[in-house]
């Protein structure tokens, strides 16, 4: 039962994580970046520590932040929320 439940758990978060477009807005691509933000060849962005991401981090202007989970964020706006498709699916799911 247990291994099942951790199995949806995993399924879940994957999911979650798949509806990311690699906009980098969250992370400050629009406005002053997360010096660990990176552009793939392929113009996506991409966090260069993403499993220990959370924390104290610094701009590329110097500035210290705290980075966190995006859930964390969607109540608010920063410099291209609008393309961000986890505020995308939110608004969907509550209007």
């Amino acid at each position: 039962m247990a291994e099942n439940y951790l199995e949806c758990l995993k399924q879940k978060e994957e999911e979650w994580e798949a509806r990311c477009l690699r906009c980098g807005g969250c992370c400050g691509a629009f406005d002053d970046p997360c010096r660990h933000l990176k552009k793939s060849f392929d113009d996506k962005y991409f966090c260069e520590i993403y499993n220990c991401r959370f924390g104290e981090r610094t701009t590329v202007a110097g500035h210290n932040f705290n980075c966190v989970p995006i859930n964390k964020l969607l109540h608010v706006h920063w410099p291209g929320s609008h393309l961000c498709a986890y505020r995308t699916k939110i608004v969907a799911i509550h209007g």
